[in-house]
């Protein structure tokens, strides 16, 4: 594939790999604004629309930094710490057993207790333990177990009632953690997590039209691109790569993966963490969220992971030799990429695709979502997804060099 954002994707909408995209980059200051809606996209009743930056896109994964900033706006206001016992809050959090295998029966779990408490620091990088049951084999065996779906939509504590897949802070695992913090800021606020969130990160930056499943407002229906003949029921198919078991098991609002937004609001929230404006968190908090919060164990989890089959995902485009660690919200680069990333880049995404960063050195960040057809190419995602975060770099140097 070419490696220019123009030329890549119009190759890929001409093959019939992606129906189009919305990428939106910008710096601090407002000064360099990439914003390109390519393709098309698709109405349930069959007829085709232009792609337009204000779509509404499901973010899956993507959740996950609004998520984990509406938890530290809780440490700002005194309502939680990152480091200490969440069990007063969560008393689900307090007989917590790690499952470390089955018996010789093959059915009966080995369990050992918790030895350490779950912090909000561990839910936020992944080092609770609350492994996602579809990653961890043997959680994957109790749930189907101990707790089968069903076709039943679930709360957060119903979901996520599963054992840990390790002692809390030492390893890593991509997980759960972000639903339950989700659901620890309903419960010390008051109010669901879409309120909070409208209220907190989307009033102070003008966003209006963000929604968890299942989306109701019909302005925002009428703009869903995973709402068309191949997704009747919005469940973000494309996003996940052919499945949307996620939003069909929720009820309620999940941290973790359930809103649904448009890019053009998405990178108003990563631009106002790149600026430290103060609009949504502290600037030491701010800060903080671009530090590697993992320690010797944890670090050798994250790296294991890294190199795992499924290291690619954890990977979000960043080469192995690259250092890397978790910071409060994403993956963190621990060195600069010439060219590219900047030491202490903040990135994550969304399902196969999705793709978001936040580079403070460099002064720039950005979302990158690709819209895909079913059956989903991973491949030429994946490249589109490569092409957007290298590409944009080069944009942004050419606009320098004019300035």
């Amino acid at each position: 594939m070419a490696d220019n954002i123009e030329t890549s994707f119009q190759a890929a909408i001409d093959a019939g790999k992606i129906n189009g995209a919305v990428i939106c980059a910008t710096d601090a200051e407002g000064r360099f604004v990439y914003d390109s809606a390519l393709g098309e996209r698709t109405l349930l009743s069959g007829e085709k629309q232009p792609q337009r930056l204000d779509d509404v896109l499901y973010l899956a994964s993507a959740t996950k930094l609004l998520a984990s900033i509406a938890a530290l706006q809780c440490v700002d206001d005194g309502l939680l710490t990152l480091t200490g016992d969440l069990s007063s809050v969560a008393p689900e959090f307090a007989g917590k057993q790690v499952i470390t295998g089955f018996a010789d029966d093959g059915e009966t779990p080995l369990l050992e207790p918790a030895v350490r408490p779950i912090t909000l620091e561990m839910l936020l990088t992944h080092t609770s333990g609350f492994n996602y049951d579809f990653i961890d084999p043997q959680v994957g065996k109790w749930q189907q177990k101990f707790n089968p779906v069903e076709g039943k939509r679930r709360p957060v504590e119903e979901a996520f009632s599963h054992p840990l897949g390790f002692q809390p802070g030492t390893s890593w695992m991509y997980g759960t953690g972000l639903d339950w913090a989700g659901r620890i800021v309903e419960r010390v606020t008051g109010r669901t997590l879409g309120e909070y969130m409208q209220q907190r990160i989307f009033d102070p930056l003008g966003i209006t039209d963000a929604q968890f499943y299942p989306v109701t407002r019909e302005d925002l229906r009428a703009r869903l691109v995973d709402l068309n003949p191949q997704d009747p029921d919005h469940l973000g198919l494309a996003v996940l790569g052919g499945h949307g078991d996620s939003n069909k098991r929720s009820r309620g609002d999940f941290g973790g993966h359930g809103l649904f937004m448009p890019g053009e609001d998405y990178v108003k929230v990563l631009r106002s963490l790149l600026a430290n404006d103060g609009k949504l968190l502290k600037p030491a908090t701010v800060d903080d969220m671009f530090q590697n919060h993992l320690g010797p164990e944890a670090t050798a989890g994250h790296q294991a992971a890294l190199v795992s089959p499924m290291g690619v995902f954890f990977r979000t485009g960043v080469d192995l030799e690259i250092k890397a660690g978790y910071g409060l919200g994403g993956l963190l680069t621990l060195e600069d990429v010439d060219g590219w990333y900047g030491e202490r880049t903040l990135t994550w995404g969304g399902g196969l695709t999705l793709a978001w960063f936040i580079d403070r050195k460099n002064n720039l960040c950005g979302v990158g979502a690709v819209q895909a057809t079913l059956p989903v190419d991973g491949g030429v995602v994946a490249d589109l997804k490569h092409t957007f975060r290298h590409d944009i770099y080069s944009k942004y140097a050419a606009w320098k060099e004019k300035q």
